[in-house]
């Protein structure tokens, strides 16, 4: 089992940008897929960005790609979700979760362990 505590949120002005950390429990951070999700308010939950347990396969979603960088580190167990030029509508709830999957996955069924979220809200 692993448990995930996300960090870094916060308010920020459009064009702006945060980094996103997300510290994992547990000796088996680096066999774990990760993932970013949010929820923006009225909305459901929605697949942001996902990296392999090398670091060395990502996936995106079309809103964030060219803004928005995924990265982990497996000797400090934490993977990252840097965000460049934010928007207004990048404004949500934003979760880290792991999946004991081979593959890079991006649906919320497929993920196993999910942290308690952080908000991010851009003003224009």
């Amino acid at each position: 089992q692993v448990r995930l505590a996300e960090s870094g949120g916060g308010l920020v002005q459009a064009g702006g940008s945060l980094r996103l950390s997300c510290a994992a429990s547990g000796r088996t951070f680096s066999s774990y897929v990760m993932g970013w999700f949010r929820r923006a308010p009225g909305k459901e939950r929605e697949f942001v960005a996902a990296i392999s347990w090398s670091g060395g396969r990502t996936s995106y979603t079309d809103s964030v790609k060219g803004r928005f960088t995924i990265s982990r580190d497996n000797a400090e167990n934490t993977v990252y979700l840097q965000m460049n030029s934010l928007k207004p509508e990048d404004t949500a709830v934003y979760f880290c979760a792991a999946a004991t999957t081979a593959a890079v996955v991006t649906t919320t069924k497929q993920y196993n362990y999910w942290g308690q979220g952080t908000q991010v809200t851009v003003s224009s």
